[in-house]
């Protein structure tokens, strides 16, 4: 019996997907989540996990962000990336972060049954038409995503806001903390992200694509 997530923000595609695993795998189990908290307390509370369906660009996930915080978080779960983009470089730093595959989010349910059961048996899944071209790409540099997944989620979504461009006193408010709080963590990003302003902070954000989520604690 093979027990799974499905992690991603519709529930249309959710629904579809998990219909579809359904008719083609016998005795499946799934659990849905749809966005990276409740993708991270699936994992958490989940008995024997076999794969996590990861959509990169679901709520709090922010480019790599999740994938990234997943494999950290937990090592020993495999995650198979499904996305409606098939850029190869976006695959290849999927790769590179850790996924053990890679699922157009238009495959037929005869490839994902191919796909998962290939991931279950140790192996990577990429299609045919896109291994050459992620084998092609320059191996990417990581670091920054590695130095965010470092973040307190406290931390984390005051570096969100700071992209947003509250002020401290905003920040403040939105989080329920003081002044003196928020300034204490954006000391502890600046150090953790080793960058030294905000500008260089939002950057940061902006070029990971952080977003926050209410969702997340």
């Amino acid at each position: 019996m093979i027990s799974l997530v499905i992690a991603d923000d519709h529930p249309l595609f959710r629904s579809a997907l998990c219909g579809a695993l359904r008719a083609e795998i016998e005795g499946i189990v799934i659990v849905e989540s749809h966005d990276l908290d409740s993708t991270l307390h699936c994992l958490a509370n989940v008995n024997d996990l076999d794969l996590l369906l990861l959509d990169l660009n679901m709520p709090g996930s922010g480019d790599l962000y999740g994938l990234i915080r997943i494999r950290k978080d937990f090592p020993d779960v495999p995650v198979a990336v499904i996305s409606g983009s098939e850029d190869s470089v976006m695959v290849a730093k999927v790769i590179d972060a850790g996924a053990l595959g890679f699922i157009p989010k238009t495959s037929e349910p005869a490839t994902y049954v191919q796909a998962i059961h290939a991931i279950l048996a140790g192996d990577i899944w990429l299609p045919d038409d896109l291994r050459q071209e992620v084998a092609d790409q320059p191996k990417p540099d990581l670091s920054m995503q590695h130095k965010v997944t470092e973040l307190t989620p406290q931390q984390y979504k005051v570096l969100c806001y700071l992209h947003e461009g509250l002020l401290n006193k905003q920040i403040a408010y939105e989080l329920s903390i003081s002044e003196a709080t928020v300034k204490a963590h954006i000391t502890a990003i600046f150090r953790k992200l080793e960058i030294n302003n905000r500008t260089q902070a939002v950057l940061v954000a902006s070029d990971l694509k952080l977003q926050m989520t209410t969702a997340q604690s």
